[in-house]
C-alpha cells in the first residue's frame, strides 16, 4: 500500500498498539467517512491518504496514551465504479478495486476496438480531462509513467482512431500504426523497431 493512496468508505483499517497500551482493531470506513475506535471515537477519514492516515491516528492516540507504537494496515480496499466510453471493445460501466490504474481498466475492458484511438485515450474526472494517455508508450517501450490510479466515477474516453499508416517488408514489426501529430517516415520506422 502506498503512501498517497486516499482512503474511502468500505476500506477496511487494521491498527494495532503497543507498549503502555495494548490493543488491536479492525474497522471498515462507514459511509460517512467515519471511523469508530475506543477512546477515541468517531473519526473522520475519508479523503485522507495513507501516510496522513496513519499520523491522524497517532496524534489521537497521543491525546490519551504515551509511550506507544502503532502499526496501521490496510484490510480488503473497497470497488469503485469507472466508465469506459466511446470507441473501446467493451464499453460500459466496471466495478473494480480502489488500487486500479487507467491501464488496469484498459485491460479489464478489452481496450480500444479497431475504430478507437491509442494514441490520445483520456481520463476524465468530474467533466474535465485531467490526464492522456498514449497506450504506444506502454506496449512499444514499456513506459507506464504515465498511468493514473482511478477515482470512483471516472470516465475513461477512447475517441475515434486518428491517420494510419501501414509499414511492410524488411522490419522487424510490419503493422499498422496510427501516427501522433505531425510524423516522419522515421518515427514510423521507429516504432516498427526498425529494419532487419
Amino acid at each position: 500500500m502506498g503512501p498517497d493512496y486516499v482512503i474511502g468508505p468500505g476500506d477496511e483499517l487494521r491498527i494495532t498498539i503497543w507498549g503502555n497500551i495494548e490493543g488491536q482493531w479492525s474497522t471498515i470506513v462507514d459511509r460517512d467517512g467515519n471511523i469508530t475506535l475506543p477512546k477515541v471515537g468517531i473519526l473522520g477519514v475519508t479523503g485522507l491518504t495513507f501516510q496522513e492516515l496513519k499520523d491522524t491516528l497517532h496524534k489521537q492516540f497521543a491525546k490519551y496514551y504515551t509511550n506507544f507504537e502503532m502499526n496501521v494496515s490496510m484490510g480488503n480496499l473497497r470497488t469503485i465504479r469507472v466508465y469506459l466510453v466511446g470507441n473501446a471493445i467493451r464499453p460500459g460501466s466496471y466495478t473494480i478495486s480502489s488500487l486500479s490504474t487507467l491501464v488496469n481498466a484498459l485491460f479489464e475492458s478489452g481496450g480500444p476496438s479497431k475504430k478507437g484511438t491509442m494514441r490520445d485515450i483520456q481520463l476524465k474526472r468530474r467533466g474535465k480531462t485531467v490526464a492522456r494517455f498514449d497506450i504506444y508508450d506502454f506496449l512499444l517501450k514499456g513506459d507506464k509513467t504515465k498511468d493514473i490510479r482511478l477515482m470512483p466515477e471516472d470516465v475513461i474516453f477512447v475517441p475515434p482512431v486518428g491517420p494510419l499508416v501501414a509499414i511492410a517488408g524488411n522490419i522487424k514489426n510490419p503493422a499498422i500504426y496510427e501516427l501522433k501529430g505531425e510524423s516522419k517516415l522515421s518515427d514510423v520506422l521507429n516504432m516498427a523497431g526498425g529494419l532487419t
